[in-house]
């Protein structure tokens, strides 16, 4: 069995009490209110993601759509924990292929409700659809810039959520979706299972 590389953590990833702009936001929330340490993870530049995950993460598209067009699936959200704080709403989830239900994704999201028509609200706040997909859905603008990206060990929670047994070295990203005013529309930290 080859050995994993080596994880150096970067400063921020270090930070105990993460800004809203860091690498591991808001996925470092949920791991403080839970009182458990962030897994070993370090930012890596984009040209350093491996392929099929370069493809799956280096790009300026909804993680929803780029998912479904490689998986040939319609996907559905599993809902790990949520939080809100007045209209912040923060869930950790697992995306789930419709055909079979096999986790593709777990995600950690913070969403600007009061950004989103009342319509679109129900459906983020039913927890059954992707976040892209209601962005299609109810054609609200936005743009993705993916902010940073990661390598990440797995621990526990990771291998729970996307059905993993022992030590895996995972690809991910952070990004912001935000409308064409510039305003936050959702900050999520993206990390997919191995392909």
């Amino acid at each position: 069995m080859r050995a994993m590389p080596e994880i150096v953590p970067t400063k921020r990833a270090a930070a105990s009490e993460e800004p809203s702009n860091s690498l591991v936001f808001p996925l470092s929330d949920f791991y403080r209110r839970n009182g458990h340490p962030l897994p070993p993870l370090e930012e890596i530049d984009a040209g350093r993601v491996p392929q099929p995950y370069k493809s799956l993460l280096v790009h300026t598209h909804d993680m929803t759509s780029t998912l479904e067009k490689f998986h040939h699936s319609r996907l559905h959200l599993r809902v790990v924990s949520r939080a809100r704080v007045q209209n912040d709403y923060f869930r950790e989830v697992a995306l789930q292929l419709d055909a079979g239900n096999k986790p593709v994704e777990f995600g950690a999201i913070r969403i600007n409700l009061d950004l989103f028509p009342e319509d679109a609200q129900k459906q983020i706040l039913e927890e059954h659809w992707p976040l892209g997909r209601i962005l299609k859905e109810f054609n609200v603008e936005f743009s993705s810039q993916p902010r940073g990206f990661l390598r990440i060990a797995s621990d526990r929670l990771i291998n729970e959520v996307l059905q993993l047994t022992g030590a895996h070295l995972l690809y991910g990203r952070r990004n912001t979706l935000s409308n064409p005013s510039g305003q936050s529309l959702a900050e999520i930290v993206e990390i997919l299972p191995p392909t």
